[in-house]
């Protein structure tokens, strides 16, 4: 309720005795009056002949009004609407009835139905009738007591006019405004022309800042009228305003009167109610704090004044403004008890409420203890209304299911309550009060402390709040110092840079109570995990002592040290200098990719960061970051990749990190501005990158050279990178020893501290290793290099110790159980190799086998994601799929129902190769290849109908970007007619695409996030840069989930098991202990489910959608291949965009919608021109291959 409210009710005498009331206990058993409890407990307590009360209103404040009848003794009675009929209210009565029938009134118009309450003999009280003489008038006719003012007295200052006229005669300061209510514009024009601006415009009956406009000048005054008085109207049934001078920045002071039978009225000192929103009271605080001596006296006095010249009886509220100067002006007398009047109880001492129904019952206000000598106030009092609005959006009011409540308490702290509870549900009916907080301290500052102190202790999920809000206002610097003024919060918009409750557990059990009902919805998974045990960490010896290691704090001795102290050149030159042949482990990063599709979790990463700083503190590096795992961490597990390494760096503060930088395209699948790539890398290195193996997937020397120069501009170790593609001892390849030592001439040239050779589909023979490497050393003696390949074909630790015994400085490994097929060769295996001569690792072989049992645990925790691959594959020489592409290709091919034409899949591979010139195939070149094959197998092409249907085709959307050049230029040129068949229209580019680009608008990129989604950090804006769809999906995940990085992977990927107990530690010393407890049934209606978890040990529930029960069995009608206007889908995947509708002109090629599976995006192009129709797709729909997307009718 808003202070529109008034505490006026109704009584009976005798009429428990005489039964007329009947009796329906808070539970709803039936009980003889006689014979309650309550009635037992308070019998020969009464202190008055009165019985029982009557409250006529809804939320709080019939609850507050109840705990102090309680206390007199008398019986409580309360009434409700139907939509009201779970409330807290109508169960804190002792006695509760339903207004009307279901149906005869609105939820609103029920508590306004004066005849039906007076029938039911019930009372409203500090409510919507509050203010209605007749009302009033009715009750006292009806023989019912009437407690508040008598109707005589509303009447003369029921309406502001009424009011202005009192104090004219009283002779106490007043707004200059109308003399009397005005019902036409032109009498406000009248107004305005004597006075000018600016004016307010206010309802002459009613208030709570309905029917209240400000008007600043002329052209706004006819509008600013008619809305007033139609909100007027609407609100109490009256149009009629009045018209007065607006004071700029007042003070909205109010004093509490009470009155009695007798002629006595006192004041109870005043409040401070100046922060307002729309003429609604926000927070108020008594006394005031900044109010001068002698203008607080006369306000007292003038308002006893008041009070007593119309025989005031019971409670109410003068109100006055008090301007920049000191002076105060007179508004009205509220005939009502305020919803503020807590604070004032508080700095008093005095129940209100109490005084109100026993001056009603006759009592006098000395018989009360009520003199105003003996009235005196003690510290400083605050209120702050919590309500379910929404202060991000205009406080728009929210409704729904209260999921969490847990409210404030302790000393100094007041809960006024309606219905905040668990459960309880919030509708749009009535106002979105939920409970009223008052804190009481010695001074003002204590008490703004405290109630600080308790807006952070609630707890309340399901719906929007204003706490946020509220703790923003309370830590201004204005509110500090006390000098609020009634237009504050509408002049301080930085009131509005809000700090929220992250609600971090409640949307974890959202995510959890999804699993439970769901299953999980990560990508390519295929089951659940096969071990989902808890995993035994590993113990550490020292080699030395044969002690167990201390792994608490991270080991600190490491090659990152020369790096840190003395920069990358030293870096590159110690590598140089060192006899062994160093490892790098790329279990973090590459391994994990190759094996698991990418979908390793930094939790797991994490856990055996200790160990692993200790065990490999002699490694060259660990490969974990960058490439594929930048973007998967957002797209499938829900994970920021900056925070990510900002742990691992924590953890692992000795050994070098590498990520891989795709040249211009930083870790994109396509080329972005210069500027997009100097700001990643200039982030990575901040954040702990140290080398950087910057590469480009066609060997484009440009396009290499920015990735280059940025990592150089940031600082970091650059290895510049070769890619290694084919077979370079086959005379009929083009990629030979001559190709290569050029492409290495230009990198070192370009300035690379390291050279990288990268092997990424895992084709680089012995032979072939040797040849290459020991050439290059013979022509760069003093230039470090670092060799990578992948394990397809079984060859890969042949290939890594024939490259350290050619002259190589590190070659890439990984741990043994996440070695081999795809991923890079075993550690164990080339440390067995080169152990005891000139070129061992220095790596302790027994630790390394302590930490590989993790991994082999981990293993089968990702085991869902497993490809599949039982073996050495030396077909790899032939189709030459990348390793890390390899298993990402499977789940494609499995998602677009190809997995059963895997076969013909691979061999489409080597076709769509051929067909684009024989590229080499590193991210994104071997995307393009991937995707180009499964879009022939998808559509039945062979190698020649691509070629010659290319005009008619849509091709997948990378394929197209290569075409057109944004990935740069393929040595040997692109291939024709293909090539311009396929990009028809399109443009072609001749030159690196950077040059055709606008720089990036970080500014602008920045200034969109922070509307978004409240702000955005440098490395936000460097992931959006570099994936802003993706980026922008996961931040929207977050906001409904929260940051589930710190969930197990156990509890990630797997339902959990009804009973079973588990922790989540959601940041250090702030642990989760959680146990699923039960899935409700589905609801028929809605098509969900409520789940049930013990949380700490406190009930929580969360709605879920149970996608089985919303999933709707659509069968889509195929497109006729023979018929020209029928548009089918390409291939099987889900609709994300839809650019037309019915209706729609469009030319031959303009896109149609965009179809997408996994990574892979391809736009749907109109074969020709016409007219769209019978458009069967929108966007989110899953489509099959040939499924008919629309029809174009030419």
């Amino acid at each position: 309720m808003t202070d529109v409210a008034e505490t006026n009710k109704v009584e009976t005498q005798e009429t428990a005795e005489k039964g007329e009331w009947g009796t329906v206990a808070a539970d709803g058993d039936s009980h003889a009056t006689a014979n309650t409890v309550h009635q037992r407990l308070r019998a020969n307590s009464s202190i008055m002949q009165l019985k029982k009360i009557l409250v006529a209103n809804r939320g709080e404040i019939p609850i507050r009004i109840f705990r102090t009848a309680h206390e007199l003794s008398l019986q409580t009675v309360a009434v409700f609407s139907y939509e009201d009929r779970l409330s807290m209210h109508r169960q804190k009565a002792d006695e509760a009835y339903v207004i009307g029938k279901r149906g005869q009134y609105t939820p609103v118009a029920a508590y306004l139905a004066g005849d039906e309450i007076i029938k039911i003999a019930k009372q409203h009280g500090y409510g919507f009738l509050s203010e209605n003489y007749e009302f009033a008038k009715k009750v006292e006719e009806a023989g019912l007591i009437w407690v508040g003012p008598s109707p005589e007295t509303i009447n003369a200052l029921g309406d502001k006019v009424s009011a202005r006229r009192l104090a004219a005669k009283c002779d106490v300061p007043c707004v200059p405004g109308t003399p009397g209510p005005v019902e036409k514009f032109e009498e406000v024009k009248s107004f305005t022309d004597e006075h000018g601006f600016p004016i307010i415009i206010k309802a002459a009956f009613g208030g709570g800042g309905r029917g209240m406009r400000v008007v600043w000048k002329q052209e706004e005054l006819k509008d600013a009228f008619e809305r007033a008085t139609s909100e007027a109207k609407s609100a109490f049934g009256n149009g009629t305003v009045f018209v007065e001078r607006f004071l700029y920045r007042p003070k909205h002071i109010e004093v509490q009167l009470l009155g009695d039978n007798h002629g006595n009225v006192v004041h109870l000192y005043e409040r401070d109610c100046s922060v307002q929103r729309r003429h609604q009271k926000v927070v108020e605080l008594a006394p005031a704090k900044d109010l001068p001596q002698e203008t607080r006296d006369n306000i007292l006095n003038d308002a006893v004044k008041l009070a007593k010249s119309v025989n005031y009886r019971n409670a109410g509220t003068a109100e006055f403004l008090v301007d920049q100067e000191g002076r105060y002006y007179f508004i009205e007398i509220n005939p009502r008890i305020q919803v503020e009047h807590t604070i004032t109880e508080e700095i008093t001492g005095i129940d209100i409420v109490a005084a109100q129904i026993q001056i009603a019952a006759g009592a006098s206000l000395q018989q009360l203890g009520l003199t105003q000598d003996r009235i005196s106030t003690r510290g400083f009092a605050v209120q702050c209304r919590i309500t379910t609005e929404d202060p991000s959006q205009a406080f728009k009011p929210d409704t729904g299911k209260i999921e969490v409540y847990r409210s404030a308490g302790g000393n100094g702290v007041r809960l006024d309550g309606g219905n905040g509870f668990a459960g309880a549900i919030i509708t749009p009916h009535y106002d979105s009060m939920l409970v009223k907080c008052t804190c009481h301290g010695s001074t003002y500052e204590i008490a703004r402390r405290k109630m600080l102190r308790a807006l952070v202790e609630f707890r309340i999920r399901g719906v929007k709040t204003n706490i946020p809000f509220l703790a923003s206002l309370l830590t201004h610097p204005t509110f500090i110092e006390g000098t609020c003024w009634t237009t504050f919060i509408d002049d301080t918009p930085e009131l509005f840079t809000l700090i929220g409750s992250q609600n971090r557990a409640q949307k974890l059990l959202a995510y959890l109570g999804d699993l439970a009902v769901n299953g999980s919805q990560i990508k390519g998974q295929i089951g659940e995990s096969k071990f989902q045990g808890d995993i035994v960490m590993p113990t550490l010896l020292d080699p030395k002592t044969g002690k167990e290691l201390d792994v608490t704090t991270p080991c600190k001795e490491g090659w990152r040290n020369i790096i840190v102290d003395q920069g990358p050149a030293a870096f590159a030159k110690a590598v140089r200098k060192h006899k062994g042949c160093l490892i790098m482990d790329t279990t973090w990063r590459d391994a994990h990719q190759s094996l698991l599709a990418t979908r390793m979790r930094t939790v797991d990463l994490c856990n055996i960061a200790k160990e692993t700083s200790y065990a490999l503190s002699n490694a060259f590096a660990l490969e974990n970051w960058g490439g594929a795992t930048f973007d998967v961490a957002m797209r499938f597990l829900y994970e920021d990749p900056w925070d990510r390494l900002r742990k691992m760096r924590k953890l692992v503060p000795n050994i070098p990190f590498q990520m891989l930088l795709r040249g211009a395209n930083g870790v994109a699948y396509s080329s972005l501005p210069d500027n997009a790539i100097y700001h990643f890398c200039d982030q990575a290195k901040k954040n702990g990158m140290d080398i950087f193996r910057v590469f480009d997937a066609l060997n484009d020397v440009e396009q290499l050279e920015v990735g280059v120069k940025a990592v150089l501009k940031a600082g970091g170790v650059c290895e510049g990178t070769v890619c290694y593609s084919g077979d370079m001892m086959n005379p009929q390849k083009k990629y030979n020893l001559e190709y290569y030592l050029k492409v290495v001439d230009k990198i070192v040239g370009m300035g690379a501290h390291i050279l990288g050779i990268k092997d990424m589909a895992g084709v680089l023979k012995p032979r072939a290793a040797t040849l290459l490497v020991s050439t290059i050393r013979e022509k760069y003696p003093d230039l470090p290099i670092h060799v990578h390949t992948h394990d397809s074909a079984g060859t890969g630790v042949a290939s890594m110790v024939a490259c350290a015994q050619a002259g190589a400085d590190a070659v890439d490994a990984a741990t043994d159980s996440m070695s081999g097929m795809t991923s890079q060769p075993s550690i164990g295996a080339i440390l067995a190799s080169l152990e005891g001569g000139d070129l061992d690792p220095g790596l302790d072989a027994h630790q390394l086998r302590q930490i590989d049992h993790y991994w082999a645990q981990v293993r089968l925790l990702y085991s869902p994601f497993e490809a599949g691959l039982t073996g050495p594959d030396p077909e790899v020489y032939e189709h030459e799929i990348p390793g890390g592409q390899l298993t990402n290709l499977l789940f494609q091919a499995a998602q677009q129902g190809l997995g059963s034409q895997w076969a013909q899949t691979k061999k489409a591979y080597e076709q769509a190769n051929d067909l684009l010139g024989d590229i080499v195939k590193v991210t994104p070149t071997s995307k393009v290849v991937g995707d180009l094959a499964q879009f022939m197998v998808s559509n039945n092409l062979t190698y020649q109908d691509t070629i010659d249907k290319a005009e008619q085709l849509d091709f997948p959307s990378s394929v197209l970007e290569f075409f057109e050049g944004l990935m740069g230029q393929p040595y040997g040129g692109f291939p024709e007619p293909l090539r311009s068949r396929a990009l028809r229209d399109r443009r072609k580019m001749d030159k690196r695409p950077g040059l055709y680009m606008d720089p990036m608008d970080f500014d602008g990129i920045r200034k969109k996030l922070k509307e978004q989604f409240g702000g955005a950090s440098e490395t936000d804006v460097s992931s959006y840069a570099m994936y802003p769809k993706v980026f922008e999906d996961y931040k929207k995940f977050t906001q409904k989930y929260g940051d589930l990085s710190v969930l197990p992977t156990k509890y990630f990927l797997n339902r959990p098991q009804q009973g079973e107990e588990f922790s989540v530690e959601l940041e250090r010393g702030k642990v989760l202990i959680l146990k699923l407890l039960a899935v409700g049934p589905l609801s028929e209606q809605t098509g969900q489910r409520e789940v049930f978890y013990e949380m700490n040990g406190e009930v929580r529930q969360v709605t879920v959608d149970d996608n089985k029960a919303a999933v709707e069995n659509k069968s889509r009608p195929k497109a006729d291949a023979s018929d020209s206007s029928q548009v089918g889908a390409p291939m099987s995947g889900v609709v994300v965009e839809v650019r037309v509708k019915d209706g729609t002109e469009i030319n031959k090629g303009d896109p149609i919608a965009v179809l997408s599976a996994m990574k892979m995006e391809m736009v749907i192009s109109a074969p020709h021109s016409g007219k769209i129709g019978s458009l069967g797709v929108k966007e989110g729909d899953s489509v099959d291959g040939q499924d008919l997307v629309c029809k174009i009718v030419k």
